[in-house]
């Protein structure tokens, strides 16, 4: 089996001094490197997108990250977006696109709190914009005064549904997790099936059944992935089927 897969990252578009950068979370590129055992490859997000294809030739996997944006709520048919609501237009364009030419090659697809989001709106899901806002769930956002270790400390606890993937890898039906979103699932896509909900009933992860790898959580476990085994269970498991996929890949 190949040692150290591709894993293909879409980048976030934002203005650093007069200039657009294309950036990416650096504990999600470590989390790659340390538990995954992946190799990551920085994608450029543009608008329009750049071809998807030329890239899927030759990745392994996808990595969908976490980011201060939301997707903007036209691509789900959602109400007009709230006054001061970050989006990424070129990040929405880019992932979105890629996501739909990944998942019909089967690619390994691991999808992180606004990656979680994008899977669910790729597939046909809708999203909460403000979950606080929603009678009956909770405030999952983070402390922003807080510092970061605070931030993504363990926050609330999630029931894994019995004989899932995460159950499995976790040895537990419950796990305590960071929170550090404030959007979230609505109406879960027709294609996902359910891994973990939050005692307010939000879903917190979920993985597709008609795919060899795909799974969405909506909380942060590459935060200090070294340091919490399920966590690195979750990019172990990713590794191992992006090296699977790269052994059947034809890249003739």
């Amino acid at each position: 089996m190949v040692s150290s897969p591709w894993v293909g990252l879409p980048t976030d578009s934002t203005t650093l001094g007069h200039h657009r950068f294309a950036v990416a979370g650096e504990k999600y590129v470590r989390a790659l490197c340390l538990a995954a055992g992946a190799t990551p490859v920085l994608l450029p997000s543009l608008q329009p997108p750049l071809p998807a294809e030329p890239w899927l030739d030759r990745l392994d996997g996808l990595l969908l990250t976490g980011a201060v944006s939301n997707i903007e709520p036209h691509h789900y048919g959602g109400a007009p977006s709230w006054a001061g609501n970050l989006h990424d237009p070129a990040r929405d364009a880019t992932a979105l696109s890629l996501l739909q030419a990944a998942l019909a090659r089967d690619l390994p697809v691991l999808a992180i709190c606004r990656g979680f989001q994008e899977l669910n709106v790729a597939l046909g899901g809708t999203l909460h914009q403000r979950v606080h806002a929603v009678p009956g769930l909770m405030d999952h956002r983070e402390d922003p005064d807080a510092p970061v270790e605070q931030q993504y400390a363990p926050a609330h606890p999630v029931r894994l549904v019995q004989g899932g993937w995460l159950s499995d890898w976790a040895g537990a039906a419950a796990v305590t997790v960071n929170s550090v979103h404030g959007q979230g699932i609505d109406r879960l896509a027709a294609g996902l099936r359910v891994e973990a909900r939050a005692d307010d009933g939000l879903v917190e992860a979920a993985r597709s059944g008609a795919h060899a790898f795909v799974l969405g959580v909506q909380w942060h476990p590459e935060w200090r992935v070294t340091d919490t085994p399920f966590h690195h269970r979750i990019f172990q498991a990713f590794g191992d089927a992006c090296r699977r996929y790269s052994c059947k890949a034809d890249r003739s």
